[in-house]
């Protein structure tokens, strides 16, 4: 078979790995600890390169996952809900675990064990799917779910994540979903491209939660040097899986992520941390607090399901 599938251990961490072994592509995934994608090697010349900002080893994930979230899957909202507080067919919840800045943050998933329900090694692709059923497990989220994640590694370097969702309750439950990964290329962010059109730009309050204004935003229209660009912004953009909605590209060693999310993520969440040495790329379904401004929250009736898909393209000019 062109394309292998294998589970093994690396500095602690337990990974699974899917292989194009004839391009040597490599994408590793964590599910005890969200599903998160760990890695997503290329060859370059001679080397192998990871565009993903990883964890170096299990203390690391440890102690930096509920504070960075990298890579993580973030359900059953992303971003922030104000102050943790959030209302619910007349019902008011506040969750109890909340970010330094007093709000709850980037959902209830991101450090569940996940299991392994399917894995296919092909001629044409290497697919693996994981789950976790979420049984009220935050009684300030009283929904049953399961969330099921499909990471297939395709040829030309391209990896298709979806993500389902669905309603395993007897009464209608609010939803919301997204990933976190940090993109490396090389360098410093600054001395990268980045390229996306956005529809508009989520004006935010001091606590990065939406004021309800949208605002225009070209900066990025065309590709433009980041340099000294600070973004921790959330936009409005409109998915087409057959153009490119983000790119990153960094000219010293001609290595570019071309993102093409589906219909289900038209918010794009950007943010370039104090480091500068990658940068997270956030694809969502709805924008930050939306279980509150109701920005492209979904409502799951029982028994629905919903399913939400991206892919990343590496490529090396």
């Amino acid at each position: 078979m062109n394309y292998s599938i294998n589970h093994r251990k690396e500095k602690s961490l337990q990974l699974i790995a899917l292989k194009d072994e004839k391009s040597e592509a490599e994408v590793t995934v964590i599910p005890g600890y969200g599903a998160l994608l760990h890695g997503f090697k290329v060859k370059a010349g001679d080397k192998q390169v990871d565009v993903i900002d990883h964890y170096e080893d299990l203390d690391q994930l440890k102690n930096l996952l509920p504070t960075s979230f990298k890579s993580s899957k973030l359900s059953p909202f992303p971003c922030r809900i104000e102050e943790g507080k959030y209302s619910f067919d007349g019902i008011p919840y506040q969750f109890a675990s909340k970010f330094l800045d007093g709000s709850a943050i980037h959902g209830l998933l991101f450090d569940k064990a996940f299991s392994i329900v399917d894995e296919k090694p092909g001629n044409d692709s290497a697919m693996i799917a994981l789950e976790y059923v979420y049984d009220r497990d935050d009684d300030q989220y009283p929904f049953k779910y399961s969330c099921r994640i499909h990471y297939e590694l395709l040829p030309e370097q391209v990896l298709s994540v979806e993500t389902v969702l669905t309603n395993l309750g007897t009464s209608p439950m609010p939803i919301a979903d997204g990933w976190h990964p940090y993109f490396s290329l090389g360098d410093k962010v600054d001395d990268w491209m980045l390229h996306f059109k956005a529809a508009a730009m989520i004006e935010f309050d001091d606590k990065l939660i939406p004021t309800g204004r949208l605002l225009d935003y070209e900066q990025f229209n065309q590709p433009a040097l980041i340099g000294k660009t600070f973004l921790d912004n959330c936009f409005l953009i409109n998915p087409d899986k057959t153009l490119a909605s983000c790119e990153i590209f960094n000219p010293n060693n001609k290595l570019k992520v071309s993102f093409f999310p589906g219909k289900g993520y038209p918010y794009l969440q950007i943010y370039t941390p104090p480091h500068r040495n990658s940068i997270a790329i956030e694809n969502l379904s709805s924008a930050p607090n939306s279980f509150n401004n109701k920005m492209g929250l979904t409502i799951l009736q029982p028994g629905q399901s919903e399913s939400f898909g991206l892919q990343y393209k590496v490529s090396i000019l």
